[in-house]
């Protein structure tokens, strides 16, 4: 009821409600996009494409892009290129010092570093758009000439850069992430058409009232959990002693590290996806073959017993991914030399080495709650259409991205509602 509230009062100011529907607009230029086909390819040979239950890599696309992929509209590769670019240059923040030092450059790092990863996302989009035209759905296409070939990839590119256009937009003109909201948009398009599918099988008594019961506590406990993990944080307290600059004193305030527990957010599901169902997308390519059956006997979460074997592993991976993106994104060395330079502490643990060992242990026993919830939401789908036999494309990953992307969407509201009110206190 309050996020309501907020909401409500957000539409009621003249300048959030112009964002608001400029994020909306964008949202419906997105969904019309995802239904406009591309020119010259066979849509009966794309329907026998995308016939199997277990598409691999390729059913998780289809998932990013709100089905697009299937249907091979202008928009078929989505905003994955981008996020890869993103992932990319951020991993090379890392390893290469060139990077590292644009990335501490401030708003002009930021600035280069964004130009980078557009340059990157557009050659990402034209080795995909590629590999899908002459690989996987070579067979639809209906003149198979190289001018068709070229238009295209060309359209596929496009419809990619202006999705990373749109992201930017909303960015600056919105409300919430860009890039975060065009994803959130494929998958609440997708819901619809799942319900529907739901009901007719309830309805037609392929579906029991008890598996439609364990369906709905699932998605609500989902729901609950997602929301409880992603708001919860650990608030490390840092103390600032008194300092004497001229004739004013510094210092003497306490504040707190927030640690999320969620670090990583949705990228160790997504990392770990990509990697198990890469063999199962390959698999496709060569059909009745001893490679395709080993796949689909040992690997695949349609075999048995594959199921178990890809449930572990996705476990495993989850984890694994979990901490190193983690390990990334959080730097306790640079945290505890920040803190040391501004004359900061934790109560109780010296400056130095020993805040980075307090800093590193805190964060490594919250990845580990943070794995462990992230394992659960993603491998409990597989079992449970294993038992019930009922598959969904809006399963724990789809309603881990969807409400996290809420929540961010409704912080970005309330912000920029205290924001508002700050500057009329201050006038």
């Amino acid at each position: 009821m309050e996020m309501l509230k907020t909401v409500k009062e957000a539409w009621g100011v003249k300048e959030l409600r112009q964002k608001m529907i400029f994020t909306l607009l964008m949202l419906v230029v997105f969904r019309i996009g995802s239904n406009i086909p591309v020119p010259g390819m066979n849509r009966e040979v794309l329907a026998q494409v995308f016939e199997g239950d277990n598409m691999g890599l390729f059913e998780l696309f289809n998932l990013f892009s709100g089905g697009s992929f299937a249907n091979f509209t202008i928009f078929a590769l989505s905003i994955t290129p981008y996020i890869t670019a993103s992932i990319i240059i951020q991993l090379l923040t890392v390893a290469f010092p060139y990077f590292e030092k644009l990335a501490k450059e401030g708003m002009e790092g930021r600035k280069k570093m964004a130009q980078i990863t557009r340059y990157f996302t557009a050659v990402l989009a034209i080795i995909q758009a590629l590999g899908l035209t002459f690989g996987l759905f070579q067979q639809a296409v209906v003149d198979k000439t190289a001018f068709n070939y070229i238009v295209i990839t060309l359209i596929l590119t496009a419809g990619t850069c202006f999705l990373m256009f749109i992201g930017e937009q909303i960015d600056q003109n919105g409300i919430g992430n860009g890039i975060s909201l065009i994803i959130f948009g494929g998958i609440i398009a997708r819901m619809p058409s799942e319900l529907a599918s739901i009901w007719t099988r309830y309805t037609s008594g392929t579906l029991s009232i008890v598996t439609l019961l364990l369906l709905v506590v699932f998605g609500i406990a989902v729901i609950m959990g997602v929301i409880m993990i992603q708001q919860g944080t650990r608030k490390i307290p840092v103390q600032y002693a008194k300092r004497v600059v001229g004739r004013k004193m510094y210092g003497g305030q306490s504040t707190h590290i927030p640690l999320k527990v969620n670090q990583a957010g949705v990228i160790p599901i997504i990392f770990s996806l990509s990697l198990l169902q890469f063999p199962l997308t390959i698999m496709y390519f060569f059909p009745d073959t001893p490679f395709y059956k080993f796949c689909e006997k040992w690997l695949s979460p349609a075999g048995s017993p594959g199921v178990w074997v890809y449930a572990v592993l996705n476990v495993l991976l989850i984890i694994f991914f979990n901490y190193f993106y983690t390990a990334i994104t959080f730097n306790p060395v640079e945290v505890a030399n920040n803190m040391k330079a501004n004359g900061g502490f934790i109560p109780g643990i010296r400056p130095g080495k020993a805040t980075v060992e307090y800093l590193t242990r805190v964060m490594s026993r919250l990845s580990i709650v943070g794995a462990l919830f992230l394992a659960v939401i993603a491998t409990l789908p597989t079992i449970i259409s294993q038992y019930t036999g009922l598959q969904l494309s809006f399963g724990g990953t789809s309603l881990l991205i969807a409400v996290g992307v809420a929540l961010d969407v409704y912080r970005a509201i309330e912000n920029q509602m205290l924001m508002r009110n700050y500057q009329g206190f201050l006038k």
